[in-house]
């Protein structure tokens, strides 16, 4: 058995936290636990939904990331400048770390910019400063159209477009103006969670449309004209707009390009079961992967639910790998999410991923229950890992 081991997690986020979390209660202290985040909070991203339409504050999903330096994480806090997996070291602060093991955990960039006048016309309702900007711009709106755009794929957390829409038209009527507000939900994908097959997507999408929402498959943005609050489509069409909430396109963040970590998907190529790299000892989890389900020719959904999975497995097995102790563990592809409908409804998907000859996944109906399940989820998370 190996003494005095060193494991290096880049990123806070989810995956992140679950690693370095689940690592340092197992490992004994002779080994280090070395986590790398550039922000000085944690913030529950699934809650940005809440907080667009004003059921949740930023004070009331977030934590310090300081609570993990308590439990016995070395925290180093900025911008990693490189990453050499080969090496399996980092620059942080002009400072370089090196680990006898590497857990890339860094998420996707959100990258606006990429789609000219998508910045300036709305809301990117996932980061924390455009789903609060959302929630006073949609106060000021008293009639016309809401827009929840999709601009490109893939994207991370592939039920919350859904959600978003169905959520915005039940502030419209809880707040008395709903018969005076049109919602729109344009996508670039086929259709609502298209991975999750045919029965399931074809269910989420009555969901949406039963409720007067319009829903527009098929539309990949290609610019957004501020002044005229007019989106324009790669296939000829346009959309016009009073109030646009957006999902921005996503890339891998550029230290991990420039690290040549990444595939020719743009995504950083895993073993599915391990989540090992093409580098020994460098893992990669979450959202900054790419796996692809071979048996339908599509990528694996990005989601927290991932995320965390495959942080209990890469964990597991550094331990393993560290003390000798233990089974080795894989990621199995199971997942599961909740899907707010409005009106204090949730649905619920679950499955796997990976079976074959297609994905197996099951949809729950919307109920009260499913929704407090997911108010119960949220408060439980931030306190298990924090």
């Amino acid at each position: 058995m190996a003494h005095g081991k060193t494991v290096l997690v880049l990123g806070g986020g989810i995956g992140g936290t679950v690693a370095a979390t689940r690592l340092r209660r197992t490992l004994s202290r002779e080994h280090r636990v070395v986590l790398v985040e550039r922000e000085t909070r944690h913030v529950f991203s699934p809650s940005f939904l809440w907080l667009m339409i004003g059921d949740r504050s930023a004070e009331r999903i977030g934590r310090p990331m300081a609570a993990l330096a308590k439990r016995g994480i070395e925290l180093v806090q900025g911008p990693i400048e490189r990453i050499d997996p080969a090496a399996r070291s980092i620059r942080v602060g002009g400072k370089e770390l090196t680990g006898d093991y590497l857990v890339i955990a860094l998420g996707a960039d959100l990258v606006p910019e990429a789609i000219p006048g998508l910045r300036e016309a709305g809301h990117n309702f996932y980061s924390l400063s455009g789903a609060e900007s959302l929630r006073d711009a949609r106060l000021k709106l008293q009639s016309g159209r809401i827009v929840v755009l999709v601009s490109a794929m893939p994207f991370k957390c592939p039920g919350a477009p859904n959600e978003a829409a169905m959520l915005l038209e039940h502030d419209c009527r809880r707040r008395g103006i709903g018969d005076r507000v049109k919602v729109d939900l344009y996508t670039a994908e086929p259709g609502p969670m298209p991975v999750a097959g045919p029965e399931v997507s074809s269910a989420l999408r009555r969901m949406i449309e039963a409720k007067g929402i319009g829903y527009h498959p098929n539309h990949a943005a290609t610019s957004v004209d501020p002044a005229q609050r007019r989106i324009s489509f790669a296939n000829g069409a346009t959309a016009d707009f009073d109030l646009l909430a957006y999902i921005p396109p996503h890339r891998a963040p550029q230290v991990v390009r420039d690290a040549g970590l990444c595939g020719e998907s743009g995504w950083v190529p895993v073993d599915r079961g391990t989540l090992e790299t093409r580098f020994p000892g460098v893992f990669a989890i979450g959202d900054v992967t790419g796996i692809m389900l071979t048996s339908i020719g599509k990528p694996l959904p990005k989601a927290g639910v991932f995320a965390h999975n495959e942080a209990e497995v890469v964990a597991r097995n550094i331990v393993r790998a560290i003390t000798g102790k233990g089974e080795q563990q894989r990621f199995t592809g199971d997942g599961e999410c909740f899907i707010e409908t409005g009106g204090g409804r949730a649905a619920f998907g679950s499955g796997n991923f990976y079976a074959e000859p297609a994905p197996q996944i099951k949809l729950k109906r919307p109920g009260v229950m499913l929704h407090l399940g997911k108010v119960a989820y949220e408060k439980f998370w931030l306190f298990r890992w924090f």
